[in-house]
């Protein structure tokens, strides 16, 4: 199959690219050079075979030379839960790279009648309903103490309500999810949405808001500053992880099964969305990271900002229970696996930090 990678020079993208030319796949692919340090993954992509053009996803013009492909894998996006709101990225600018990107690229599987394979987000989760679960503080991390709606012990489900506010992020991801099973209705081309949790691996490109374990791995290797924010300081606000090499498991398996017609994929519309994330046995808070980082590393101060933080959350954990049960699919590798990659990425790329703080 010939596939074209959206952001395929970004942590998610190139994985993913390597992974498919490893599977025999034909691997085409475009990016802008937004992220700060993502050129440095087009020398091991070309090296791959990878077909690369310099690129934006909101511009149709450099979408047109892309032709003869069997899917599109939307890997663009600003991934961070900030963007719109900070002042560095602006509101527009936002909607038109994660939402009018996605258009394009429909587009592009409309007229080459290509399968679309999205990339969501946990953040399209409703704020305040993730707020209100009932957690309670146990050996250093938040835990829910019941059951409550569409969420339990093993994280978020699909059906957990995904009414404003989510963040001007999670809303152009959401509308995206939208907006493509609709084009693949309209037009006849299977269309796969994954929400994603929190991806982590060696090579990402860590920040505060995006790729935490990354950012605070690196940051604690290098004794650079840290800090707990909100939630009183504690660091017991909890994510769960998945690596790269699991979804492109999935993604295989999606690749694989095809067209909306060959009756061996599900027929249900909301079938198309999966959770796909690591899950309760990858959860693991920034105190309990910090333990690890302390074993691995030494002893490293934590500094306190007990100010809140626009769209932080106590708990997000996402259950994948949906994509196991039609995928036969379930993550491999453990979050203490994921970490002591992060962990070797650190002692060998001791400048990784100002890699990536563009």
């Amino acid at each position: 199959m010939r596939i074209l990678i959206s952001g395929v020079c970004g942590f998610v993208g190139s994985e993913l690219a390597l992974g498919l030319r490893r599977s025999g796949h034909t691997v085409c692919g475009f990016d802008n050079f937004s992220r700060a340090g993502s050129e440095l993954n087009l020398p091991r992509l070309e090296a791959a075979g990878v077909e690369f053009a310099r690129g934006d996803v909101r511009f149709e013009k450099d979408l047109e030379r892309w032709r003869d492909l069997d899917w599109v894998l939307d890997a663009a996006a600003n991934p961070s839960v900030l963007a719109g709101v900070d002042g560095k990225t602006g509101s527009r600018e936002l909607l038109e790279h994660n939402l009018w990107g996605t258009v394009n690229l429909l587009e592009v599987c409309k007229r080459e009648k290509a399968g679309m394979i999205l990339l969501s987000t946990s953040r399209v989760y409703s704020i305040n309903r993730l707020c209100s679960l009932p957690v309670a503080a146990k050996d250093g991390a938040f835990v829910l103490d019941e059951k409550s709606g569409a969420s339990g012990p093993d994280g978020v489900r699909e059906e957990f309500p995904t009414s404003a506010p989510i963040s001007l992020y999670g809303a152009s991801k959401l509308a995206s999810e939208q907006v493509a099973l609709e084009y693949g209705s309209a037009f006849g081309f299977p269309v796969w949405v994954n929400r994603c949790g929190v991806m982590a691996g060696a090579g990402q490109f860590g920040k505060p808001d995006q790729g935490i374990f990354s950012y605070w791995i690196h940051s604690w290797s290098a004794k650079a500053p840290l800090k707990y924010i909100g939630f009183g300081g504690t660091g017991h606000q909890v994510r769960d992880c998945l690596h790269p090499d699991d979804l492109l498991a999935l993604v295989l398996k999606q690749l694989k099964r095809g067209g909306m017609g060959s009756g061996s994929h599900p027929q249900q519309a909301e079938d198309r969305i999966v959770n796909v994330s690591g899950g309760a046995q990858s959860a693991m808070s920034l105190m309990q990271l910090s333990e690890w980082c302390s074993e691995e590393f030494g002893s490293h101060e934590v500094a306190v900002d007990l100010s809140p933080r626009p769209f932080d959350l106590p708990w997000v954990v996402l259950d994948s229970s949906r994509a196991e049960r039609l995928w036969d699919w379930k993550p491999q590798k453990s979050v203490l696996q994921i970490c002591a990659e992060i962990g070797r990425h650190a002692r060998e790329n001791p400048e990784w930090l100002k890699v990536s703080a563009g």
